[in-house]
């Protein structure tokens, strides 16, 4: 039976793709304020810059590819049972292969109902006013705004707890609940963190190995020392 692989991706992953991070610019992501374009109070103040904003989100994401990075992972499904859980909401780790992906802050590729966040429906051009659900009600970014719950954080926590491996590539572990999640692995697994600058993780109980990297080098080392392990 395949070993059980649990990683938990952030922006940085994705950065080495071309798709920027708001974190790097004082809070700015691509020139606006996040509590203009990634907030419930954003989008009722000003509806079409939110869904503007997203339309040239979703275009950029048609000109970018997976980085090595994402395609080792992927390629790991040859050896283990790997499950990514991401704070990105670009497609990156489907295109690469990656076969089970939970997003935890939604999809860019998705829209959803303003009324019924279980109608859900791929969406890759851009969204208008007047784009409906089947009651009526105009459609919004699939996306968890800041400040609203997180919908898959259970099932997050369920599979972190199965792990026998736990990866954590490319964030800063500020961002909650979804930095909260390392809490759950078993205490007896080994934890690889993954970042260039990475954050300290306080009252962690489990082994932990850094490797101070991008995500492109840092997985590869990351593949070698799973197969040491294993």
């Amino acid at each position: 039976m395949k070993k059980k692989l649990v990683v938990l991706t952030g922006a940085g992953i994705s950065a080495e793709s071309g798709i920027k991070t708001f974190r790097d610019a004082g809070g700015l992501w691509e020139g606006h304020n996040i509590m203009d374009v990634a907030t419930p109070e954003g989008w009722r103040k000003n509806p079409k810059l939110v869904m503007d904003f997203y339309n040239q989100r979703r275009q950029q994401l048609q000109e970018v590819q997976p980085n090595l990075g994402h395609q080792i992972l992927a390629e790991l499904e040859n050896d283990f049972e790997v499950f990514i859980i991401t704070q990105n909401v670009d497609n990156l780790h489907e295109k690469s292969g990656s076969s089970t992906v939970l997003h935890l802050h939604g999809e860019l590729l998705k829209v959803r109902s303003t009324k019924n966040s279980n109608y859900i429906l791929d969406w890759e051009t851009d969204l208008n006013f007047g784009d409906f659900d089947d009651k009526g009600n105009q459609l919004r970014p699939h996306i968890v705004w800041f400040g609203e719950e997180v919908p898959a954080l259970e099932e997050a926590v369920e599979i972190t707890q199965q792990a026998d491996f736990l990866a954590v590539i490319g964030t800063s572990l500020q961002v909650y609940p979804a930095a909260g999640l390392i809490e759950f692995a078993k205490p007896e697994i080994p934890v690889f963190y993954i970042d260039p600058k990475p954050a300290s993780i306080p009252n962690l109980r489990n082994p932990l190995e850094i490797i101070p990297m991008n995500a492109t080098e840092g997985v590869a080392v990351l593949k070698q020392r799973l197969f040491d392990l294993s």
